[in-house]
């Protein structure tokens, strides 16, 4: 099957037998073994967030220049992506290179047709961000009782009621706001080690009782499997009821860069968080691998015939002029490097 552009295009499903990661290498699929022989139906089309500007930013000792935030959001969105996380309203104290989060979301409702999306932690942060009229308010919820307490010092059932109260004043003020956990450590805790997977699918239940509109299964140390993936997010798909989105934050795992991503969309997924040059990570583990690259993501899809609106080389274009930027130097090199790279070789 061949695409407009030329490039060779695979029909929507994928046989299962031989895979556990998918790369992508002049055109090709390359896919290795995950335990399951039933041919999956893959989507038509799947949804990328880009999160780089608030989880690759969020624990840097030096804050980004607004302006240069407000440019990538731009560039990102010309490259054709419809929902950017662009920061967090949480304590300036505690992460100065949040505190220019609502000018930021000012700049990015100017934006026709994008999705403003951002963190909150707790009821103040919420207020802030339905004043500043984002429109995606997630909130962490960690699996991991000791990586809770350690990335946002509550509970995971504090949490819960959190959320259960974000979404009593988004009623309360008539707000527009959709609410979405993020449930991260849902694969494993590099504090605290394994996590039950019937400890995650507990919180699903509890933050779907407490209004959530979406959930999103965090790989937040980048340690699931596919097999894990799928099992998990199959589990996860059977306790939602059809109007709460399911969706994945993955980070890179290690020699599995894309399969976990294949996974999920076999799982079902169709909402994806990635962010730019893979950049990304933890505050509370040192050596945490970063997000899975968004420019990878966007171009399995786009090799495999799943739509994601996405133009590559433009978001080639926006990782070159980030990486050159002497403030982005500074701060991840990750991206400086990404830059640097032929543009295709992405794998």
């Amino acid at each position: 099957m061949e695409s407009s552009d030329g490039a060779s295009r695979l029909p929507h499903s994928i046989d299962s037998q031989n895979h556990s990661e998918t790369t992508v290498e002049q055109g090709a699929i390359v896919k290795h073994a995950r335990a399951d022989a039933t041919p999956r139906l893959l989507p038509e089309k799947i949804e990328i967030r880009e999160v780089g500007l608030r989880d690759a930013l969020q624990s840097l000792r030096q804050a980004l220049p607004t302006g240069l935030k407000c440019d990538w959001i731009l560039l990102a969105h010309a490259a054709g992506l419809r929902e950017i996380e662009v920061g967090a309203f949480v304590s300036p104290t505690e992460f100065p290179q949040m505190a220019d989060t609502a000018e930021v979301v000012a700049f990015a409702k100017t934006i026709a047709g994008l999705k403003v999306s951002v963190v909150v932690h707790d009821m103040d942060g919420a207020r802030s961000a339905i004043a500043a009229g984002a429109d995606v308010l997630t909130l962490p919820i960690s699996a991991s009782e000791m990586h809770s307490r350690a990335n946002v010092g509550r509970t995971s059932a504090e949490l819960v009621e959190q959320l259960r109260l974000v979404r009593a004043e988004c009623e309360a003020v008539r707000s527009s706001c959709c609410i979405e956990a993020v449930i991260s450590t849902a694969f494993g805790c590099a504090l605290q080690g394994d996590v039950d997977p019937a400890a995650v699918l507990q919180i699903v239940e509890s933050v779907v009782d407490a209004g959530t509109d979406g959930i999103s299964l965090g790989d937040s140390f980048g340690v699931a499997t596919p097999n894990a993936v799928y099992d998990l997010f199959q589990r996860t798909r059977a306790l939602l009821p059809q109007h709460v989105m399911l969706g994945a934050h993955l980070h890179r795992a290690p020699d599995n860069r894309l399969g976990n991503v294949m996974a999920a969309v076999e799982a079902g997924v169709t909402r994806f968080d990635a962010s730019l040059g893979g950049i990304g990570g933890s505050a509370v583990s040192a050596g945490v691998v970063g997000n899975v690259p968004l420019e990878d993501v966007a171009t399995l899809f786009n090799m495999i015939g799943v739509e994601t609106g996405v133009d590559v080389n433009a978001l080639l274009d926006l990782r070159k002029f980030i990486g050159e930027q002497s403030d982005a130097q500074a701060l991840f090199q990750a991206v400086a490097r990404a830059a640097t790279r032929r543009r295709g070789g992405l794998f």
